[in-house]
């Protein structure tokens, strides 16, 4: 027997989580003007190496590369954001004016360990935003977040931080490689992180480097004048607007392309893996991928990640099974059927069965309605019915039972 690749699951048992969080998302980002995105699973390495940065561990250890029969280094995305920038610069948004919102989801790909609530195969949804400047937005990014979690009934801690721009960026990283350099004990992952991209050693989690970093230089220390006055103001308006927040001064996002505004939305009860949603602004990632410059942020959130802080409305009875006594009916249920299904949800047997065995049938599919035709019926001209919710039985006319408004069914 072939079974699913290790860390790739099929979406059937937990089917029903999947789309409440899906559906809940969409929602919301609508509500916020957001309109979707699709870009494609695979996309070329070089995207990937450019926007998360060689001192990733995406970039680093994770990702699904690959040449194809063409001879292109390819890869499987492991995050949504590139695919999403990179559609905005070749369809020439970059160039027209205004602000663009979208939404996106599905697949993401990482060659990692797995383990409860880190998959090899895992889906995402996320919002990007582009080309508006104002703090404004970064405020409304994360409302719309917690407006997701808020919907799906899930306690959350967020935090904030500001990485600064490329102003105060520069002699920030001077002095956090001053004290880099002076540490003896650095795990490997930091070690090459200090000579590529320093900041990234704060997101470190191992528990020795977590200790040194605690006496590690603060950006919060080293940001201008602007990047002060936009954090002050983002938490002037996260208050304002009624948001718990705590300020992360550690907090470093895991990709290079990160600037002023991160976030991380997370929660306690889902064990180590406690990120549910995390995003940001990076305003250097249109301009480094050949777009030109425009201001961006946005977030992601794991699906699976939250299935276990979830609890789905129990799905209520909806639609009409139809079935047949006997197998000269089944051609006319069969027509029938066509009929139902232009006005509501429609489950047909095709296979003549007893009374009772459609009853257990409609019962399984969780239909409202189980209509059944047998040799009375068919004299008569009418159709055996049963309100499995309501629990009583009806004989109608078929003609007029056929025409009906099925909007309560």
């Amino acid at each position: 027997m072939i079974t699913a690749l290790r860390g790739m699951k099929d979406i059937i048992d937990d089917a029903s989580e999947y789309e409440y969080i899906l559906n809940a998302a969409i929602a919301c980002a609508k509500l916020y003007g957001f309109n979707l995105i699709d870009a494609p699973i695979l996309e070329e390495t070089a995207l990937f190496r450019r926007s998360a940065g060689e001192s990733s561990d995406i970039v680093g250890k994770e990702m699904y590369e690959f040449v194809d029969k063409g001879g292109a280094s390819v890869c499987l995305r492991p995050e949504g954001t590139a695919g999403v920038v990179r559609a905005f610069i070749e369809k020439k948004l970059d160039r027209t004016s205004g602000v663009h919102r979208f939404f996106y989801h599905g697949s993401m790909f990482r060659y990692e360990r797995p383990q409860k609530g880190r998959l090899r195969q895992f889906h995402q949804f996320g919002v990007e935003s582009f080309g508006e400047k104002s703090v404004y937005e970064d405020a409304a990014i994360i409302l719309l977040a917690r407006d997701i979690f808020d919907a799906l009934d899930i306690r959350y801690e967020l935090q904030i931080n500001s990485l600064g721009c490329v102003n105060c960026m520069p002699k920030y990283k001077e002095k956090l490689n001053a004290f880099l350099n002076a540490q003896n004990n650095l795990c490997d992952d930091c070690e090459r992180r200090t000579k590529t991209n320093p900041i990234r050693t704060l997101d470190c989690k191992n528990d020795t480097c977590r200790k040194i970093y605690e006496n590690a230089p603060l950006i919060a220390n080293f940001l201008c004048d602007e990047c002060k006055s936009d954090f002050a103001a983002l938490q002037d308006i996260l208050t304002f607007s009624g948001v718990m927040f705590s300020h992360n001064k550690r907090l470093a996002r895991g990709l290079d392309y990160y600037n002023k505004t991160a976030f991380e939305f997370i929660s306690g009860e889902i064990g180590s893996q406690d990120a549910i949603a995390g995003g940001g602004r990076y305003d250097k990632l249109v301009m480094h991928l050949g777009g030109k410059p425009t201001y961006a942020v946005g977030f992601a959130l794991g699906v699976e990640r939250m299935y276990d802080l979830i609890n789905p409305p129990r799905r209520e009875r909806e639609g009409v099974y139809i079935g047949a006594i006997d197998s000269e009916a089944i051609r006319d249920i069969f027509a029938y059927a066509q009929v139902l299904r232009k006005r509501v949800k429609t489950f047909v047997e095709y296979e003549p069965k007893k009374l009772a065995a459609h009853l257990k049938n409609a019962d399984r599919m969780n239909a409202k309605l189980c209509a059944v035709i047998g040799d009375e019926e068919r004299a008569d001209g009418a159709i055996w019915i049963k309100d499995l919710l309501a629990g009583k039985e009806s004989r109608p006319n078929l003609n007029e039972w056929l025409t009906r408004d099925f909007r309560s069914a």
